[in-house]
């Protein structure tokens, strides 16, 4: 079956078989950030955004692209960058593996919402899944990131 969507800024049309996942089309499309974690929907790795909204590529039918716009963080790397230094900054980046996922929500989350406060940021990365960090470093990243001058 063929689709057309935009990736990453960029139109593709392509053949793919009706069972393909998402996220084994953004990677064969070379968009590698995107994590192959628990494949049950539990982890928020192999988050992405369709049409600006998380999805999670593991469990959506790549077939559900067609006309939607696909961004993952090859697509977004100054935001994501900006992001990335106040991880860095608070020792929350650790061995790395869950960044993208989590990079992908905290972006969407800020477009989304408007000064969210910690019970609200705590619920919108629920999915999001770190062996590492404890998630203290992380909820100060986030909390100094939305709250920079210039941010939200």
């Amino acid at each position: 079956m063929k689709i057309r969507f935009t990736l990453n800024g960029t139109n593709r049309e392509i053949d793919i078989k009706p069972d393909m996942l998402l996220i084994d089309l953004v990677r064969q499309l070379g968009c590698y950030s995107v994590k192959r974690g628990c494949e049950t929907s539990n982890c928020g790795l192999c988050t992405v955004l369709v049409d600006g909204k998380p999805v999670l590529s593991c469990s959506t039918p790549a077939a559900r692209a067609d006309g939607k716009d696909v961004v993952t963080l090859e697509g977004i790397e100054e935001e994501a960058a900006a992001f990335g230094r106040f991880l860095a900054g608070e020792g929350a980046e650790q061995c790395g593996f869950c960044s993208p996922g989590l990079i992908m929500n905290v972006l969407a989350m800020e477009k989304e919402l408007s000064h969210p406060n910690e019970e609200e940021i705590k619920e919108y990365l629920a999915g999001n899944l770190c062996r590492c960090t404890g998630y203290m470093g992380q909820m100060r990243a986030i909390e100094k990131y939305l709250n920079r001058e210039g941010g939200q």
